[in-house]
């Protein structure tokens, strides 16, 4: 159990509140980061219910000033940070059924779409941690979690046997890939000032993105990156893991 402070964006449904919901069972002060205030308290709320302690706040990682306002909360609330999941992600596809989605096929792709996805996939996560480092710089144990996918390894993609080598995603997979380059650049930045930063996959989870589709359950999905926020000293930075064990790059 300790009094850390940690906010998780997206956090009001999906893997967002499964990572809310155990962290704050491990002794954690969670700050649902949600775009619509009354989604966030409800799941606030119901956290509180269990004996956790949490609280809600608009933050779209879309929207600097919203990200802005939000740190301006925390500082005035709690005078830190100690844990930053970026978890809030799109996929871009707005269909469940693979043959419809709109990002599969590069050579067709619509570009507005592989612009929104990055614009949330991607430089909503630079808004969001560029602006809570200086609140991270003020914890004696600074973590920052990103949520990717297995469909981000190059490894895995081009793999011509491999299980996904009849997956093709102009925009969700590609922004995940530039997601984990992004993390390391940030784990080299900040190594030598004690953060850990490092990548989840949570695995194939039954959410909203993917249509309900998948086989896991939130909460199976929240083990990968409530493993990497509550990482000790000797903990590893810039890594790729799922909760089986480090993914290929």
């Amino acid at each position: 159990m300790n009094n850390d402070i940690a906010l998780i964006t997206g956090a009001n449904k999906g893997i967002g509140r499964a990572t809310a919901e155990q962290l704050a069972a491990r002794g954690m002060t969670v700050l649902i980061g949600t775009r619509v205030l009354e989604r966030g308290e409800e799941a606030a709320a119901a956290i509180r219910t269990t004996g956790g302690e949490a609280h809600a706040v608009v933050l779209d990682v879309t929207d600097p000033a919203t990200v802005q306002e939000a740190a301006r909360w925390i500082e005035e609330r709690f005078g830190r940070l100690d844990v930053l999941v970026n978890n809030a992600g799109i996929s871009g596809s707005g269909q469940s059924t693979p043959e419809n989605a709109l990002d599969r096929t590069p050579s067709s792709v619509d570009l507005d779409v592989v612009r929104a996805v990055f614009e949330t996939n991607v430089f909503g996560v630079i808004t969001v941690t560029n602006t809570m480092v200086p609140l991270l710089r003020r914890s004696a144990a600074p973590r920052i979690v990103n949520l990717s996918s297995a469909a981000a390894s190059l490894t895995i993609n081009s793999d011509p046997n491999g299980p996904l080598a009849d997956f093709t995603s102009a925009a969700y997979t590609p922004s995940k890939t530039a997601l984990n380059a992004l993390t390391i650049q940030y784990a080299n930045e900040l190594r030598k000032d004690g953060f850990l930063v490092n990548i989840a996959d949570p695995g194939f989870v039954e959410t909203d993105i993917n249509g309900r589709t998948g086989y896991l359950t939130t909460a199976e999905g929240a083990a990968a990156p409530v493993r990497l926020a509550t990482l000790g000293a000797d903990g590893p930075t810039a890594g790729f893991f799922s909760q089986a064990g480090p993914v290929p790059w």
